[in-house]
C-alpha cells in the first residue's frame, strides 16, 4: 500500500449540530459532533476516497482549516483582546479579523496561530490545586 506524500486541505465549518468538513480538491465530505470526531471521520472519508488507488492516508496528510470568525465563536474561552495583547497586535485589528470585516495576511495569520498555540501549550502545562 502506498502513502500519499502531500497534504489535503480540509475546510472546517461550525454547524448547529457540531461541525462539517470538506476538501475542495477531492470528494471528501464529513461531519462530527466534536472536533475530534470530525477529524477521525475526515480521515476515514479520505481513506475511502483513495481506497481503489491503494493509497493510505494518515492524519499527517490532512490539514484542517477554519476561518477566524467560526474559530472564535466556537472557542469562546479564548478572548480576542487577551490574544491581541499576548502577541502584540492591535486589539481592534484582531477584532476586525474575528468579525470577518478584514482578512489577515499570511504573516498576520501565522502570528495569530502562533499565539493560539502558545496559549494552548501554557494551558496544557497547568495543574490546578484543589483543597480537601
Amino acid at each position: 500500500m502506498k502513502t500519499l506524500r502531500k497534504k489535503i486541505k480540509i475546510i472546517v465549518e461550525k454547524t448547529d449540530t457540531g461541525f462539517s468538513a470538506f476538501s475542495e480538491e477531492y470528494p471528501i465530505y464529513t461531519t462530527g459532533k466534536t472536533i475530534t470526531e470530525l477529524m477521525n471521520n475526515a480521515l476515514e472519508a479520505a481513506n475511502l476516497n483513495f481506497e481503489e488507488e491503494n493509497i493510505l492516508i494518515t492524519q499527517d496528510n490532512l490539514k484542517f482549516e477554519i476561518d477566524f470568525k467560526q474559530f472564535f465563536q466556537y472557542y469562546k474561552v479564548l478572548n480576542a483582546k487577551f490574544l491581541a495583547d499576548k502577541i502584540g497586535m492591535n486589539p481592534t485589528l484582531l477584532s476586525q479579523y474575528v468579525q470577518g470585516h478584514k482578512k489577515p495576511s499570511k504573516t498576520q495569520t501565522e502570528k495569530i496561530l502562533s499565539g493560539i498555540h502558545q496559549i494552548g501549550q501554557e494551558l496544557s502545562e497547568i495543574n490546578l490545586i484543589h483543597k480537601h
